[in-house]
């Protein structure tokens, strides 16, 4: 799944809402993530990190848990970037009351909108399998939504550090 928007809010503002971070803001508005903590840090841009969601679609998905290594990256032209993908990790083996997902490559990219300070471009890619043994009828109604209830709760995140 892809999704793209311009969000009213600086690239910086955008990034301190989104950044894979451990105490940082995702947990506090995106409804999809329950918590979010570095499992090992190999770099001070590349981490492994495991992400836990709460049970979603009417109580139809259990709660999820994902373990990605997960690098961050800022270029010149001042966009930044995060991109994950699933590992497996010694020190994360599943637990009984969590779903094991699997994240294929995904990310999200915040792009300076020239000449427009105030403004962001968010690019996010989305692939994941959430695991278990649900229907792809299921899967198929509750990303579009997920992914419209992101760009949704973003904004108003960014919004509110103004």
């Amino acid at each position: 799944y892809r999704g793209e928007g311009i969000l009213p809010g600086s690239p910086r503002h955008v990034w301190e809402c989104i950044k894979p971070v451990a105490g940082g803001l995702r947990t506090k508005w995106d409804q999809n993530v329950k918590d979010f903590e570095v499992i090992e840090a190999l770099s001070d841009t590349v981490s492994v990190c495991r992400t836990t969601t709460p049970s979603a679609f009417m109580r139809i998905i259990s709660p999820r848990e994902f373990v990605d290594v997960v690098v961050m990256k800022q270029y010149e032209d001042g966009t930044m970037l995060s991109a994950a993908t699933n590992v497996e990790h010694p020190l994360c083996p599943p637990r009984p009351d969590f779903v094991r997902g699997f994240n294929y490559p995904c990310g999200c990219l915040c792009i300076p909108v020239p000449g427009e300070p105030d403004k962001t471009q968010l690019l996010t890619f989305f692939q994941t399998d959430l695991g278990g043994y649900l229907p792809q009828t299921v899967v198929d109604s509750f990303f579009p939504s997920s992914i419209s209830g992101f760009y949704s709760n973003l904004t108003k995140a960014v919004k509110a550090l103004k």
